[in-house]
C-alpha cells in the first residue's frame, strides 16, 4: 500500500524535497494509524479559480487518500501584502472587503475537490496578528537580504532598477512562519514558489521543531496554447466556474499532445489506466477525440454534474454536426519562428486562399472563420495553437501553429 501510495503521490511532480519523510509519514498511517498535516496556502487575489490552480488541490485530495489532513492555509494576513513570486511589480493591496468576498469564493470551489471532513481551513491572520512588532523583528533575523535577494524575481528587479518594498521580503518569512504555527508535515506549492516553501523548513528548524517539513512541488500547468502557465490575464485558461458548455469545449480544444498532461495533473484515472489510454491511441484502437471527450466529461462533471457534463457534450455534438464540418480535413503544421502567422499568409499555406490579398478580401467580406468563428481582424496573428480554418461553406484545414 505505501509503494502504491508513492506513486500516487509522486505522480506529476517537479521535485520533492525530503521523499524519506514522506515515506516514512505514509508508513507510521498505514502501520500505527498515524495521520500527518499536509499544507497548501491560497492568497486570496481574485475571486475565482481555474484548472491550474487546481493541479494542487488534485495533489492534496491524493494525500488526504492516503492518511494526510489538509490545512487549507488562507492568507488573510499576507494577502494584505500580495505574494511577490513571478512579479516584476509590487502587487496592489486588497482591502479586507476583497480578501473576505474571494476566501468566500475560493472554498466553495475548493470543496468540490477536497474532502471537507479531513481538511481544516486555517487563516494566517489569527498567529500573525498576534506577532507583534518585536515577533517581526525577530523572524527577520533569519534572513539576510544577500540571501533574499538570491531569489531569481527580487534579483531581476533590483537589476531592472524595479522598485522592491520592504514588505515583500517579509512574504517568504511570513509564509515560512505559517509553517512554524501549524508545524506542518508537508508542504506543497508550485515550482516558482520554491524559496517560500524552503523558508518553511528553514524557520521550522530556527524555531526548535523537532521535524522540518517536507516540500512537494507541482509543475505549472499550460494553458490553452500548450505554451504559456494557464492564466486569465492571457485568455488561455478554464475556470472553475465556466458553465458546463465552455469548460466542455474549451477541455476539447486542447491539442492531442498536452491532452495527456491534463489527463497526468487533473484527472482521477490511475497512472495505469492513463497509461493504456496512451497505448489505445497509439495502436489505433482508440481515437484520440474520445479520449478527450472522456477527460472533458471527468472535469466538466467534477465543477459541475454527472447531467450537466452529459448535456455539454449533447449539446457540442449536436452544434458541430449542424455546422457540417467534414471528418476528413487536411491538417497543415506552421513552424514560426518569432511565435506568430499572420492569418493572411496561413490560409494561403494551407490552400485555402491563392494569395494573402484574396484571404484579406474574404475576411472583410465576413467568409473566414477560426474554430467556426467568424473572423473580421485582417492583421490577425495566431499563436501557438491548434485552429479548425474555415473559407466559405465547404473549405477546411486543421492547423497547428508550433
Amino acid at each position: 500500500m505505501v509503494n502504491e501510495a508513492l506513486k500516487e503521490i509522486n505522480r506529476g511532480c517537479a521535485e520533492i524535497i525530503d521523499n524519506e519523510r514522506v515515506e516514512k509519514l505514509l508508513k507510521a498511517y498505514y502501520e500505527e494509524g498515524k495521520t500527518y498535516t499536509v499544507k497548501a496556502g491560497f492568497d486570496p487575489t481574485a475571486p475565482d479559480l481555474h484548472l491550474g490552480h487546481t493541479v494542487l488541490l488534485q495533489k492534496l485530495a491524493a494525500f488526504q487518500k492516503y492518511g494526510g489532513r489538509v490545512q487549507f492555509l488562507i492568507g488573510s494576513f499576507t494577502a494584505m501584502i500580495g505574494d511577490p513570486t513571478g512579479k516584476n511589480v509590487t502587487r496592489k493591496i486588497l482591502t479586507q472587503e476583497e480578501i473576505v468576498k474571494n476566501i468566500e469564493s475560493y472554498t466553495s470551489q475548493a470543496f468540490k475537490i477536497l474532502d471537507k471532513e479531513k481538511t481544516d481551513i486555517v487563516y494566517n491572520n489569527e498567529w500573525l496578528d498576534e506577532l507583534g512588532a518585536a515577533g517581526m523583528l525577530q523572524l527577520a533575523s533569519n534572513l539576510t537580504v544577500a540571501r533574499m535577494l538570491e531569489r531569481d524575481d527580487f534579483s531581476k528587479r533590483y537589476s531592472a532598477n524595479t522598485p522592491i518594498a520592504v514588505s515583500e521580503f517579509m512574504y517568504p518569512l511570513l509564509q515560512g512562519y505559517d509553517s512554524v504555527h501549524l508545524q506542518s508535515d508537508i508542504e506543497i506549492g508550485g515550482t516558482d514558489q520554491k524559496f517560500n516553501l524552503l523558508m518553511g523548513r528553514q524557520l521550522q528548524k530556527a524555531y526548535g521543531l523537532k521535524k522540518q517539513q517536507a516540500v512537494l512541488m507541482m509543475p505549472i500547468l499550460e494553458g490553452l496554447d500548450g505554451v504559456q502557465k494557464m492564466s486569465k490575464s492571457l485568455g488561455n485558461y478554464i475556470g472553475v466556474s465556466d458553465e458546463p458548455n465552455d469548460m466542455f469545449g474549451k477541455v476539447l480544444s486542447i491539442s492531442d499532445e498536452l491532452m495527456w498532461r491534463y489527463y497526468e495533473l487533473l484527472s482521477t484515472k490511475s497512472l495505469d489506466d492513463i497509461a493504456a489510454l496512451k497505448s489505445g491511441v497509439a495502436d489505433g484502437s482508440l481515437h484520440p477525440k474520445k479520449v478527450k471527450e472522456d477527460l472533458a466529461l471527468e472535469i466538466t462533471e467534477r465543477f459541475h454534474s454527472k447531467e450537466a457534463a452529459q448535456n455539454a457534450k449533447d449539446e457540442f455534438e449536436k452544434v458541430h454536426a449542424k455546422s457540417q464540418i467534414p471528418s476528413d480535413i487536411q491538417e497543415f503544421e506552421i513552424q514560426s519562428e518569432d511565435g506568430e502567422v499572420w492569418i493572411a499568409k496561413a490560409l494561403v499555406d494551407c490552400g485555402l486562399e491563392p494569395s494573402t490579398s484574396q484571404a484579406r478580401r474574404d475576411i472583410k467580406q465576413g467568409g473566414v472563420k477560426i474554430n467556426q468563428e467568424k473572423v473580421s481582424d485582417m492583421q490577425l496573428q495566431l499563436t501557438p495553437g491548434e485552429y479548425l480554418l474555415q473559407v466559405g461553406k465547404r473549405k477546411f484545414a486543421q492547423l497547428k501553429v508550433k
